[in-house]
């Protein structure tokens, strides 16, 4: 059961410094270990509409199958997934289809979508679901790892072909994502399983934070501030002090061991 894991947390969001309200949601939901960062799109604040509807499903589901395990999911289990990787891809189908078919029913929701990463803890595992170019680190020692590949263009750019840090800090669409959701009816999801050790810091994170704040001061912060409300608000405080010109969310889980 997902409550054998033993995890520290902490999560917090910011408006940022350019923006006039918070696209941006997010939720700790300590009753699954469930952690959950969503970054919005969408003109007349229908991203907020769309990360909140994301975090609010993955979060509904995720509760009403651990209270009703025999509970009735919307998509089929897929054979080459375990049960807990299939659960956190349906949480994200599932979310995926909701925000479509809102944004399907109300002209003023039209285009809206967001991007969703999940990391969920389980036994000895962690879990991470992706869609988007919000991420997850992790924090092992003094090393520093990007476990997840942005949906980008930019990305998609970098993988084509060699680009020079200028050329990358130069490039027209930073922000265009190929894949996110609430674009198409259905999404690919990027599963992610990584066995953790105990002292491991998993970062999840808005492109608030990794758009501004580079991997060396992202891991030197999170080294530096031991307490997790520190970390946090420190990355966060980076972010706006290097312009700050999205909003910014992180979530910190640290790994105790398994119980």
């Amino acid at each position: 059961m997902p409550g054998q894991a033993r995890v520290l947390t902490a999560g917090t969001t910011d408006v940022g410094r350019k923006r006039t309200h918070n696209e941006d949601s997010f939720a700790l939901v300590e009753s699954e270990h469930l952690y959950l960062v969503a970054d919005g799109m969408g003109g007349h604040a229908s991203g907020e509409v769309a990360s909140q509807m994301a975090i609010n499903t993955m979060s509904e589901f995720f509760q009403a199958t651990s209270a009703d395990p025999e509970a009735t999911w919307p998509y089929k289990m897929d054979k080459t997934r375990g049960y807990e990787e299939n659960r956190l891809v349906t949480g994200v189908k599932l979310a995926n289809r909701r925000i479509f078919e809102a944004a399907q029913r109300e002209q003023r929701l039209h285009g809206m979508g967001t991007t969703m990463v999940s990391l969920l803890c389980v036994r000895d595992l962690c879990l991470i679901g992706h869609v988007g170019d919000s991420r997850v680190y992790r924090l092992r020692g003094n090393v520093l790892e990007q476990l997840t590949e942005d949906h980008s263009l930019l990305n998609d750019y970098m993988k084509m072909k060699s680009m020079t840090p200028e050329e990358v800090a130069n490039f027209p669409h930073k922000n265009v994502i190929v894949r996110a959701l609430g674009m198409k009816e259905t999404v690919k999801v990027d599963a992610i399983l990584d066995t953790p050790q105990a002292g491991d810091i998993y970062a999840l994170c808005s492109d608030g934070l990794s758009g501004q704040v580079d991997h060396d001061d992202v891991r030197d912060l999170m080294v530096k501030h031991k307490d997790l409300e520190a970390a946090s608000q420190a990355l966060i405080d980076k972010a706006n002090e290097n312009g700050g010109p999205d909003n910014i969310t992180v979530i910190l889980v640290k790994w105790m061991g398994s119980s």
